[in-house]
């Protein structure tokens, strides 16, 4: 949520741990040792070397991910890679299905994707390294969404840290927001002093006029919802040739996918207030995209009128998580603050509304 590194929230995997584990996949072999630990913050994930190959092990917290919760994604990584995508398989466990519960952890193995992981040491949300690698995204977007036509699987339970798509296209996001809190008692704990009802009022007020009209129009789709440089793996060439983390996937619409993509990348919100976008990069991900899916100029003026409010409700799933499951309300008000109210007041300010114009303008191109 900063700029500063910090100690992972969970423990890391051990080789011990990997070896009991790993027992119940049969497919992967014994393991020989971890090459890699993962810094990011919502789970436990290391890179194993067993006599099968190289395996990435992901474990989850219970009350984040039960198996249950994982199926639904990997029935969507199974459709993705039957089509083509390059998407990590799922390894099965000894009884067939693809995620573990031992005690209150839920563990996935999952094979190594193709490629390059030139982002690694990068924190996540950060710039593409070129210009060209932001095309390469767009062009990898599009390519899985055209795949993810014909998943017809509804939407994703209310699990923490997942994305959703019910407060921004509502008619009446205020009283979605209310519905999403109520079903989340931590975050309406949380909530419950602050003037968040009249707060997002004033936002959509400000920024949504019109846009659960426009966005009426676009068909829903699974889509991956955390599209960023860190979560594709590259050829030395500068294509992509991997797609990971498919922990935010859900039911949402291309835009929203996309819109996501730009807020992630194009935006440095990790820098100072005076932080401004990087309209260049995000015309290069619609350029991509454009260069397989068709992006019609009504389709990216509602992508801008969308891009100031796409992450509130991931922004909400975080306050959620850190002030239920972590019990650490000074990230939660990050989360509140800097990350949802934060990221939509930056779009009224002349940088923000100064790349938004400049990414209308620089699409027509």
């Amino acid at each position: 949520m900063g700029t500063a590194l910090e100690a992972p929230t969970w423990p890391a995997i051990t080789l011990a741990e990997a070896e009991a584990v790993l027992a119940h996949f049969p497919e992967a072999g014994r393991p020989r040792d971890l090459s890699w630990h993962s810094p990011r913050p919502f789970s436990a994930a290391t890179l194993v070397r067993t006599e099968q190959g190289e395996f990435f092990l992901k474990r989850h917290h219970e009350k984040l991910r039960k198996p249950a919760a994982l199926a639904e994604e990997h029935r969507f990584m199974a459709h993705l890679r039957a089509r083509g995508i390059p998407v990590p398989a799922v390894m099965p466990a000894a009884d067939g299905r693809g995620a573990l519960a031992e005690g209150p952890w839920t563990y996935e193995l999952l094979s190594m994707a193709p490629g390059l992981d030139l982002y690694r040491d990068r924190q996540s949300w950060t710039p593409f390294l070129t210009p060209g690698h932001a095309f390469a995204a767009g062009a990898a977007l599009a390519r899985l969404h055209r795949a993810a036509r014909g998943f017809a699987a509804p939407a994703r339970e209310p699990h923490p840290l997942v994305a959703s798509f019910t407060i921004v296209p509502s008619r009446d996001p205020v009283a979605a927001a209310r519905a999403y809190v109520a079903a989340r008692p931590a975050l309406a704990a949380y909530l419950a002093d602050k003037p968040w009802q009249g707060k997002l009022a004033r936002l959509f007020a400000a920024l949504g006029e019109g846009l659960a009209e426009r966005l009426a129009q676009q068909p829903e789709l699974w889509t991956h919802n955390d599209w960023h440089p860190s979560n594709l793996l590259w050829t030395a060439e500068g294509a992509v040739s991997g797609v990971i983390d498919f922990g935010l996937a859900t039911r949402t619409c291309a835009l929203h996918d996309l819109a996501t993509a730009i807020e992630r990348s194009a935006v440095p919100w990790l820098e100072a207030p005076e932080r401004t976008g990087d309209a260049r990069a995000a015309c290069a991900i619609l350029a991509g995209y454009r260069s397989i899916l068709p992006l019609t100029a009504a389709d990216v003026e509602t992508l801008t009128r969308l891009l100031p409010l796409v992450h509130i409700e991931f922004a909400l799933s975080e306050a959620d998580y850190f002030a239920g499951i972590l019990e650490d309300r000074g990230q939660a008000d990050l989360a509140w603050q800097d990350y949802l109210v934060g990221h939509a007041e930056w779009f009224l300010s002349p940088p923000g509304r100064a790349f938004l114009r400049a990414i209308e303008s620089g699409s027509r191109i």
